[in-house]
């Protein structure tokens, strides 16, 4: 295997257990609302804290992530991840472990920017969309094994063991940043002059293509979280499903992504970010159409829409995310992203609030509404084809990071 599908397989196992680690949390909700004693309400605050902490720490990154090497600040942070891992699962009670989501949500909020740049100064533009393919494939482990697996330890022993399980992988990745991440230092040399905080956002603000890309942003989570976080207990309520049948979902969807994802990302350098992009964003219209209209409907039928949704919004970003890594020029990629994680991840908090707001529960427990809610994620999602296709990737040139066929090892080109 050579140097570089080393590197991406770090960097989709750093993803991996970040988004593991993200998702573990809501499944356990029953287990830690019985342990702890606390209110749904309680509970709320432990998910969405790890959301917001993410999007904090991404907007103070975009200020200090280009001044230093991509490899030494991503063992930092993935270190700091380590540490709040560990002390989610030593939390003797519900306040410990609130302070340790915070921790972990302000170092894993910062491996996605992370990830996204070291792609982006690695790998040149022409196979871009394969290495995202690869990376966010991820995901989809995730959804088959990751949260699978670690509710079985935890109902074979109790909630704490699925955060040992998680910090145990995470020292094994994070050996793995210093064998296969090489010093990236590309960024540093080609800034003459250190931007202060101010003139970081300036910098993006004023640069109408990095805007339309973060726009996009905003626009992809709108749509898709004012859908997500709702379609466990739609199906529950609504649709007819027990609550061990909603592991079929995400298994299912999990499992053909696995699949879908690198093959979305060589069609994506084939025939290019925007065509590949149109054709799953249209094609992601169909499910959540469906999904927010079910009444009472067979499990296989079911099962087969979901996958739909997972495989159509997985594909919809693999383009995406080549095409807004491309918007930013190598000096301040980091910045660029980490500002735009940022944006997700409050984004991502938002349509879940409002999505909240327009939901109501009936007479007997059922999800109303959520159709609404629907509609509303089409127009959105409809309105990411125009300005996606506003978009212009700048950074077309060869990487900054090399493969020395010699020495057989990435290397400044410098």
């Amino acid at each position: 295997m050579n140097k570089e599908k080393l590197l991406l397989w770090t960097l989709a196992a750093i993803n991996f257990t970040h988004i593991v680690d993200f998702m573990i949390l809501m499944p356990l909700g029953p287990q830690l609302m019985r342990m702890f004693e606390i209110s749904p309400r309680e509970f709320g605050m432990l998910v969405s804290s790890y959301t917001f902490a993410a999007g904090f720490s991404s907007f103070l990154g975009a200020f200090v992530l280009d001044k230093y090497d991509r490899r030494t600040i991503m063992l930092w942070v993935f270190f700091g991840f380590f540490l709040g891992t560990v002390a989610c699962a030593l939390s003797p009670n519900y306040l410990i472990l609130l302070i340790a989501r915070i921790i972990s949500g302000l170092f894993g909020g910062l491996t996605s920017a992370l990830i996204l740049s070291i792609i982006g100064d690695v790998i040149p533009d022409k196979r871009r969309g394969r290495a995202m393919g690869l990376v966010m494939a991820a995901f989809s482990v995730a959804s088959v094994f990751g949260v699978p697996f670690s509710l079985f330890i935890a109902s074979l022993t109790n909630w704490h063991f699925p955060f040992l399980f998680l910090a145990g992988l995470s020292l094994i990745i994070l050996w793995m940043i210093y064998k296969f991440i090489p010093s990236i230092t590309a960024h540093i040399e080609k800034q003459q002059i250190k931007p202060s905080p101010v003139q970081v956002v300036k910098r993006v603000t004023g640069n109408p293509n990095q805007m339309r890309a973060i726009s996009l942003t905003i626009m992809m989570m709108l749509g898709q979280f004012m859908i997500i976080p709702f379609i466990s207990p739609y199906m529950v309520s609504n649709v007819g499903f027990s609550e061990l049948e909603l592991t079929y979902i995400y298994m299912a969807g999990g499992l053909f992504t696995i699949f879908t994802s690198p093959w979305v990302g060589k069609l994506t350098d084939k025939y290019g970010k925007i065509k590949i992009f149109t054709i799953f964003m249209a094609f992601n219209i169909i499910p959540i159409a469906i999904i927010t209209n079910l009444g009472q409907t067979p499990i296989p039928y079911v099962l087969l829409i979901s996958t739909m949704f997972f495989v159509t919004s997985n594909g919809r970003m693999v383009p995406a995310a080549a095409l807004i890594t491309g918007t930013a020029k190598v000096e301040n990629r980091g910045s660029f992203l980490s500002f735009n994680s940022a944006v997700q991840q409050l984004a991502a908090g938002l349509a879940s609030f409002v999505a909240g707001l327009i939901l109501a529960e009936g007479i007997s427990g059922e999800l109303v509404n959520y159709e609404v809610v629907g509609y509303i994620a089409v127009v959105l999602s409809l309105l990411c084809i125009p300005l996606a296709r506003r978009i212009k990737v700048v950074d077309t040139g060869d990487p900054d990071v090399i493969l020395d066929p010699a020495k057989k090892v990435l290397v400044n080109k410098t």
